[in-house]
């Protein structure tokens, strides 16, 4: 590569510069459209619905269902690792995606289907390996699809579609969660829905049917809502066939052209690192954060669900407000903002218990008769503490994603978006590892409830380190204000 990859803007396959108006083109918003198909698997199976059941209902106790858990993310993360780089390199070296994302898609909805099976007394691991094979090939998509967006839009329109897209995401998977809670979880209790409905096709409550289906949910929403990415969304162009070998030279020329690419290009090789860890502590908080607060408060399913619901509100705001912010200002002082306010948050929520916040600084009163979906004060802190989270995890999501698709040149964007999804994973591992053995070691001394919280308490430095390591300037002409 003889120029720098910030300097080359993106271009459309044929070498022309695309249209100046992006967001009036349908394939534009077919490729915005993926985000909204494949949203609701990471809303409602790994956060706010599956998850907190599999931690809070499925497992025998919280303590160990977190481990769990939070093993089967790691072990996500780390098939991630592997794979997802030396996909963007074959895709680099092939061109068209599409092929490889019909068999991930494939792959996703199968293991998603295979959730419905998870009823309560069901063993742990068997449902964790298919959450962990529907996880590798829904982040694997997503790798492939971001390769998409050098070539679709114009460089200076980036950073606004990719936000919106992320938001649009975002109200699939609110849209996913109201279908959920509205339709299909009834109150193990009342046997009702949120709107007080008795649960569609009759799911039975007390075997949390509406929470199995979950995953059904997620793999009908995207095989509903994933087509036009297909149909109108230009595939890369056909490159040279990739030699088959034997003898691993392919392997060994794939790690020495990424070791060269980091070499060559230090600002990118610091962004790539911090972007390694402070998206290894948003993985680790999206994928056990509803799940945690479930074990916490002992929320049911439509608890869990609301909480996430207001949540994927939050986000989708803050994308939208991003979106513009990124356009104005470059995308680094987006995730100076929203690294900030993740470790604050962070640090807040694994600060509250059942009935204190702060480490116990702001203890609350048992308040008489109090019932109804987040009735106790501490529970309404926390809500609070989730909605900063909220607002701040997606614009820095997608302001990372529009930070690499300004430096990147469209020939090179498989190979640089394989990497900068193996930046995301390759310590993906270690966060929920770390947190999966803290809460182990906690539990051997302390009761299910602190143990959950000394593991959490991880997950905040994850964000320090990364926002330390953020460089004065990710994009070419974007100085640090």
């Amino acid at each position: 590569m003889t120029e720098p990859p910030s300097a080359i803007p993106a271009q459309t396959s044929d070498g022309a510069q695309p249209p100046a108006s992006p967001l009036k083109r349908l394939s534009v918003w077919s490729w915005i459209g993926f985000d909204f198909a494949a949203q609701p698997f990471f809303t409602v199976v790994l956060t706010f619905v599956f998850g907190p059941y599999f931690v809070a209902h499925l497992a025998s106790d919280p303590a160990e269902g977190q481990s769990t858990w939070a093993l089967a993310a790691s072990l996500t993360g780390l098939c991630i690792a592997i794979a997802s780089p030396v996909v963007g390199q074959w895709a680099d070296r092939r061109g068209p995606v599409k092929p490889m994302l019909l068999l991930l898609g494939l792959v996703q909805v199968l293991a998603c289907l295979a959730l419905w099976r998870a009823a309560p007394g069901s063993a742990l691991w068997p449902v964790a390996v298919a959450v962990v094979l529907a996880g590798v090939a829904a982040e694997l998509s997503v790798v492939l699809n971001d390769t998409l967006l050098p070539s679709l839009v114009p460089r200076a329109s980036l950073g606004l579609v990719s936000n919106i897209a992320w938001g649009t995401g975002y109200v699939g998977g609110i849209l996913a969660l109201l279908v959920t809670l509205g339709g299909l979880a009834g109150d193990p209790e009342s046997g009702l829905t949120l709107l007080g409905l008795t649960p569609w096709f009759g799911l039975d409550p007390a075997q949390f049917e509406g929470a199995r289906a979950a995953g059904p949910l997620a793999a009908l929403w995207y095989v509903a809502f994933v087509w036009p990415m297909f149909l109108f969304v230009p595939d890369r162009p056909r490159r040279a066939a990739v030699a088959a070998t034997k003898d691993g030279s392919a392997v060994r020329a794939f790690w020495r052209t990424l070791l060269n690419d980091l070499r060559d290009h230090p600002r990118l090789a610091r962004f790539i690192a911090a972007r390694m860890l402070y998206q290894d502590g948003i993985n680790a908080l999206l994928v056990l954060g509803g799940a945690f607060a479930a074990a916490t408060f002992g929320w049911t399913v439509t608890e869990s669900g609301v909480f996430g619901l207001l949540l994927a509100v939050a986000a989708s705001f803050g994308c939208l407000g991003a979106a513009f912010l990124d356009k104005r200002f470059g995308p680094r002082p987006v995730l100076l903002t929203g690294l900030s306010m993740l470790t604050l948050a962070t640090v807040a929520i694994v600060s509250t218990g059942p009935d204190s916040t702060l480490f116990g600084a702001l203890a609350f009163a048992p308040e008489a008769g109090a019932s109804g979906l987040f009735a106790a004060p501490a529970e309404k802190a926390f809500l609070l503490y989730g909605l900063l989270i909220g607002i701040a995890f997606g614009p820095v999501q997608a302001s990372s994603r529009s930070a690499l698709a300004m430096a990147v040149p469209a020939e090179d964007a498989a190979r640089w978006f394989g990497l900068y999804a193996l930046a995301g994973r390759a310590t993906g591992f270690l966060a929920p590892l770390l947190v999966a053995v803290l809460t182990a070691l906690a539990s051997l001394a302390t009761g299910p409830t602190t143990a959950t919280r000394i593991g959490m308490a991880v997950i905040a430095l994850f964000f320090v380190v990364g926002l330390a390591l953020l460089p004065r300037q990710i994009v070419k002409g974007r100085a640090a204000p």
